[in-house]
């Protein structure tokens, strides 16, 4: 079955090929409305479809990125895939997304896979596991932003959370309420990871601040299929904590698990406080406290900055790092 052309659809519309041309590329400046209507009826009566591979490779440019999240589980990923998805759209970008699921080899695969197919940037969560690609990836000027987290030494423009504003916010809270027996539950620390680190050294420092002393027992990390050893360990303690906060969405779920299975009343028999607010979070029984992440405007933020990267190719861009503010969202678990 023989290609259809733009050469075809122009001669169908009665137009040159530059018209028909400006009119795929949305340049309508000094396009009428009747000529605007014939290339559209021509390319639905010959049902031309534009050639991406050949257009990409004139325009160097596949209009496409990649966004790879650490693991998209976390309600936060999927909102901010869907902001970076919106804007891009507008954008007449396309995205294409991977889950890395915190791996180093499965990030390296992705970033690798995606250069092949010649993507025009990449965002990332980056796992911390590929320093010497990311500096390639610097010493290639390609674009490339980093979402939720820092990598020591490595100068990519990242947006995140002030998530040690997170953690004070919570504390704060809890101490309102009349708490003061504080507990804090994270997943593992193993790599470092920049909200995580952060978070604690937030709650750290609010436990200071308002005069009350740091237990040890009342800290505690773990891998997510071990969580709920962790909490039963904590609330039989000879003095257990009287509140907790759940370092993010997926530690949350498992305190919540957990609280209903071993029918302990929230927030009467233990408050709670999770950073990342969840779609279920105001019509659970209790609704559930959290502070929220602003993740639409961190994703659109995201999306900006790369598709700036990528219109003006600027080799000397500064590395900027964009910290947005955490929201409470003062519920009834505390």
């Amino acid at each position: 079955m023989k290609t259809v052309t733009i050469a075809d659809v122009a001669k169908y519309a009665d137009v040159s090929k530059s018209t028909v041309s400006q009119f795929l590329n949305h340049r309508y400046d000094y396009m009428g409305e009747k000529t605007k209507k014939r290339i559209e009826l021509a390319i639905e009566e010959l049902g031309y479809s534009p050639n991406i591979i050949a257009r990409s490779l004139k325009q160097k440019s596949t209009t496409t990125i990649g966004v790879i999240v650490a693991n998209i589980l976390h309600v936060f990923s999927t909102q901010v895939i869907r902001a970076i998805e919106d804007f891009c759209n507008e954008a007449d970008f396309h995205i294409i997304v991977c889950n890395a699921d915190d791996n180093p080899v499965k990030e390296k695969r992705y970033i690798d896979m995606l250069r092949a197919k010649q993507v025009d940037g990449i965002i990332t969560f980056p796992t911390g596991g590929n320093v010497a690609l990311y500096e390639r990836l610097i010493d290639d000027n390609y674009p490339i932003v980093f979402m939720d987290r820092m990598i020591p030494d490595i100068a990519i423009s990242t947006v995140l959370l002030d998530n040690k504003k997170a953690s004070e916010l919570a504390v704060e809270t809890f101490v309102k309420k009349g708490y003061s027996q504080i507990g804090m539950i994270t997943p593992s620390l193993d790599q470092g990871i920049t909200p995580r680190m952060e978070r604690i050294a937030g709650f750290k420092n609010a436990i200071r601040e308002h005069n009350l002393s740091f237990n040890p027992s009342y800290f505690a990390s773990s891998e997510i299929p071990d969580i709920q050893n962790v909490i039963k360990e904590m609330l039989e303690l000879p003095s257990p904590p009287d509140a907790i906060l759940a370092l993010n969405d997926r530690v949350l779920f498992e305190i919540l698990k957990y609280t209903k299975k071993h029918h302990i009343n929230i927030p009467d028999d233990l408050a709670l406080i999770g950073i990342d607010d969840v779609s279920f979070a105001s019509f659970y029984s209790p609704a559930l406290t959290t502070i929220a992440q602003p993740a639409f405007e961190m994703g659109k933020k995201a999306a900006e900055l790369l598709l700036n990267r990528i219109r003006n190719k600027d080799q000397n861009a500064e590395m900027e790092i964009h910290r947005f503010e955490p929201k409470l969202l003062d519920r009834e678990s505390c």
